[in-house]
């Protein structure tokens, strides 16, 4: 029966091999069958032709391969594509590609809803119902790389884990995943090109940086007055920006690499020059960028575009304290596939 049987690719390599050892085969086999799991991204265990049909039998009575379905595709008109992505029990997350001249870049998600409660995310309104498995998040990947490949003629070249969820809630599938993207054995991809970025979890930044991983932390900050912050992400009550700023210095000193912080302005909740200057403060901390991010209405009131006077303010601001700041434009808005958006409607 389908339901009690384990999927495959919950086993490592010398699982795999040992396995072999113990039905009487030899255990290379266990690393043919790896490489069609991993770097060819075999569906099922038909697919496998270089192994005996007896075998990929005897496979396919122990194991499945739970694979994601791409069930839909959205394209915008700025190229952006949002994939539904199935899973196996049925449950739906979303996934994005975002095509620039330069790259393409794969918005990806962690959790099935979200842990977390930010008031202004579409995805946080859903409960979170479960987190994502290694694999799942490495088939996001997988298939946003085909379609990189399909419409815009280049491979992927950048991850981030933007998408629904927050990765860090679910910290352990998720380090796994990125260990099959950059392996050689799987997509072989640069750790330098990943960015996992976190609302703050403080115990779980610290773990990272003693874990010494190599990817790039983006931490979505919007409020460096714990106020303002916790009225708009409750959860900053228990993760206060005190906590968080002592596990970023924790993390730079530990790993050297720099934060970046993302950061949107609301009409009439951070746009005064108090917001501004704390957020200068902050970033005094550690070294840092900040990516101010054009918001995208969930159809609630309460949250709205601030005015062009407000951002310019704080680029204005941030430049003088010799912050980096960047500008970021959403694209995918008319799919309902930019920042804060992705909320399964499908």
């Amino acid at each position: 029966m389908a339901g009690s049987k384990k999927d495959i690719r919950a086993l490592t390599k010398d699982q795999l091999r040992d396995f072999f050892v113990k039905e009487g085969d030899k255990a290379f086999r266990g690393n043919q069958v790896y490489e069609w799991l991993w770097s060819k991204g075999a569906h099922t265990f038909e697919d496998m032709t270089n192994i005996s049909k007896e075998t990929r039998n005897m496979l396919e009575d122990h194991f499945v391969i739970n694979h994601i379905k791409v069930d839909t595709i959205q394209r915008s008109s700025d190229g952006t594509i949002k994939n539904a992505v199935k899973l196996h029990d049925g449950l739906i997350v979303e996934s994005v590609l975002i095509p620039t001249e330069a790259r393409t870049t794969a918005c990806v998600s962690s959790q099935v809803g979200c842990s977390l409660d930010c008031k202004f995310c579409a995805t946080s309104r859903l409960k979170r119902m479960r987190n994502l498995n290694p694999d799942e998040i490495y088939d996001q990947v997988v298939a946003i790389d085909k379609e990189s490949r399909l419409y815009f003629n280049k491979p992927l070249s950048n991850i981030v884990f933007m998408g629904m969820g927050e990765p860090l809630m679910n910290y352990n599938n998720v380090i796994k995943a990125i260990d099959k993207i950059t392996d050689k054995e799987g997509l072989g991809m640069s750790p330098k090109r990943i960015v996992v970025s976190t609302s703050g979890v403080p115990k779980i930044i610290k773990k990272m940086a003693d874990d010494g991983v190599k990817f790039n932390l983006a931490v979505s900050l919007h409020s460096a007055i714990d106020e303002v912050r916790t009225s708009i992400m409750p959860f900053n009550a228990t993760f206060p920006l005190k906590d968080l700023k002592e596990s970023l210095e924790y993390w730079y000193e530990k790993t050297k690499s720099k934060i970046t912080y993302e950061y949107v302005v609301w009409d009439g909740i951070n746009d005064s020059q108090k917001d501004i200057d704390a957020l200068v403060q902050f970033c005094k901390y550690v070294p840092c960028k900040v990516n101010i991010i054009e918001y995208n209405p969930i159809d609630d009131g309460r949250f709205q575009q601030a005015k062009n006077i407000a951002i310019e303010n704080y680029i204005y601001h941030l430049e003088k304290n010799r912050i980096v700041v960047n500008v970021r434009r959403s694209r995918g808005k008319d799919i309902d596939a930019a920042c804060g958006q992705l909320a399964n409607k499908s």
